[in-house]
């Protein structure tokens, strides 16, 4: 008898995840540079999970408006602006939210990590030339801050810059993996020379860390993914000091966070040297455990991880998820194919 191939993509989850989605009132998004594609996950009208797809160049960060009705999503040369087309309450083949290109910015390949809906628009951590930027009219890239370590803009990459945490509209912490001024320095001190640098004031707050990603400030705290060592936690900005609360079975990033509740992605780790020899090696191994893709969702109170999402097969990295309020079960028009070209709204007011 022949033994049938393993499913491209297989996607599974904890007995309780759909409704806890389901009472979230809103839904999920999360992307794979890997696979070049943008997910959503939401509750179908007759109760059943919604898995939607839609493919992009090197799917990275992702930022959505606090109404949920304005998604960016940074691709390989550019950063994409979505609006969800749909009146409030209308549904459409069963989806209640229809996001659909609405402007584009070409930006060249600059590495856009960390994106979001600033004050002024889009800002974004463009890693490869060590800055955060927001987006200029004839030009790739404004820069808009810096690294005081950083001597000049150059596509380098040189410290990893790769998180953003944003509060009323403006950058307000980054995370690195190391201070290092030269090209491709970070993966020579990926274990214990990660920090988190104070926009406002230039300062760094926290150091000693391995490959951190993902700050968010949520009810009055900035949490973080320490990745290299598989901690999700908390850091105190005042002390630097790092408190751990939970352990992640896999290469922790991307991040967002709604009431009592954390969510965030999971990756294999890379069979190479930006991935091999990290503490989190050690940290599975203690743990009698192997490395999983997909989605932990975690109480912020215990640490306990209540659900999760398994993804099996040709995906084995995630980069950035983000959640979705007010939108129960989204999907999302490409560029590809007839939906692009008739799709078409009129601004009547």
């Amino acid at each position: 008898m022949t033994t049938p191939p393993p499913p491209a993509f297989d996607l599974t989850h904890s007995r309780g995840f759909i409704n806890w989605l389901a009472g979230s009132g809103g839904s999920l998004a999360f992307t794979t540079y890997q696979a070049g594609k943008v997910f959503f996950l939401g509750i179908k009208p007759d109760g059943r999970l919604s898995v939607f797809e839609r493919s992009f160049p090197r799917c990275m960060g992702l930022g959505v408006s606090d109404d949920g009705r304005t998604m960016l999503l940074a691709t390989q040369a550019q950063l994409y602006r979505f609006d969800n087309i749909l009146p409030e309450g209308a549904r459409q083949d069963g989806y209640d939210a229809v996001y659909a290109p609405k402007q584009t910015w070409i930006t060249g390949d600059i590495d856009i990590h960390d994106v979001d809906i600033g004050a002024d628009g889009p800002v974004f951590v463009n890693t490869l030339f060590n800055c955060l930027g927001t987006v200029s009219d004839g030009h790739s890239f404004r820069a808009i801050w810096k690294p005081a370590f950083i001597d000049r803009l150059a596509a380098e990459d040189r410290c990893h810059l790769n998180g953003m945490a944003v509060a009323d509209g403006q950058p307000r912490y980054v995370t690195a993996v190391s201070r290092s001024n030269v090209v491709d320095g970070w993966r020579d001190r990926r274990d214990s020379s990660g920090i988190v640098m104070d926009v406002t004031t230039g300062q760094i707050v926290a150091d000693g860390l391995s490959m951190p990603h993902s700050p968010r400030l949520h009810e009055g705290k900035l949490w973080i993914l320490n990745s290299g060592k598989g901690e999700f936690g908390w850091i105190d900005p005042a002390t630097g000091v790092f408190t751990a609360i939970a352990f992640c079975p896999g290469y922790a990033r991307g991040l967002t966070l709604l009431g009592g509740y954390a969510v965030m992605g999971l990756s294999l780790p890379r069979d190479n040297k930006t991935f091999q020899d990290l503490p989190l090696d050690a940290a599975l191994a203690t743990r009698d455990a192997a490395p999983r893709c997909g989605l932990l969702v975690i109480d912020l109170t215990t640490g306990d991880t209540v659900e999760w999402v398994r993804i099996d097969g040709i995906i084995t990295e995630l980069f950035d998820v983000a959640y979705l309020p007010r939108t129960t079960c989204p999907s999302a028009i490409g560029l590809k194919g007839s939906d692009i070209l008739r799709t078409i709204n009129i601004d009547e007011s």
